[in-house]
C-alpha cells in the first residue's frame, strides 16, 4: 500500500488550494478514505472522509462549508478541495485508508484507519 500526497505550499488568507493523494497496491475503489492534519505542536486530527463510492462524506465542524472531499476511483486519486483558507489550517495534511472493506459510511476515527501518507504541508499566511 502506497498513499503519496501533493498539491501542498502557500497560500494568502482566503486563498484556495487542492491537495491529492496517489493510491496504489491496493483496491482504492472499495475503501473508505479519510484526510487528517497536525499543526506544530498539536495532535493529529480529522478533517475529512469519503466512503468507497463517493456518496457520503463528513467533515470537522472546523472546515465544513470550506473544505470538498472528493475521489476518482478511475485514478486511484483522493481530493481534498481548500477554499477560504485561515492561518489556523495551517498544517501537514495526510491522506489514510480506512481498514475496513466497501464500509458504507467515512469515519473520522483515527485508529480505524491503516496505512497513511507521508503528508503534504500546507501553510496559509499573508
Amino acid at each position: 500500500v502506497q498513499l503519496v500526497e501533493s498539491g501542498g505550499g502557500l497560500v494568502q488568507p482566503g486563498g484556495s488550494l487542492r491537495v491529492s493523494c496517489a493510491a496504489s497496491g491496493f483496491s482504492f475503489g472499495s475503501y473508505t478514505m479519510g484526510w487528517f492534519r497536525q499543526a506544530p505542536g498539536k495532535g493529529r486530527e480529522f478533517v475529512a472522509t469519503i466512503n468507497w463510492r463517493g456518496s457520503d462524506t463528513a467533515y470537522a465542524d472546523s472546515v465544513e462549508g470550506r473544505f470538498t472531499i472528493s475521489r476518482d476511483n478511475t485514478k486511484n486519486t483522493l481530493y481534498l478541495q481548500m477554499s477560504d483558507l485561515k492561518p489556523e489550517d495551517t498544517a501537514i495534511y495526510y491522506c489514510a485508508k480506512y481498514s475496513g472493506l466497501k464500509t458504507p459510511y467515512g469515519s473520522s476515527v483515527y485508529s480505524q484507519y491503516d496505512y497513511w501518507g507521508q503528508g503534504t504541508q500546507v501553510t496559509v499566511s499573508s
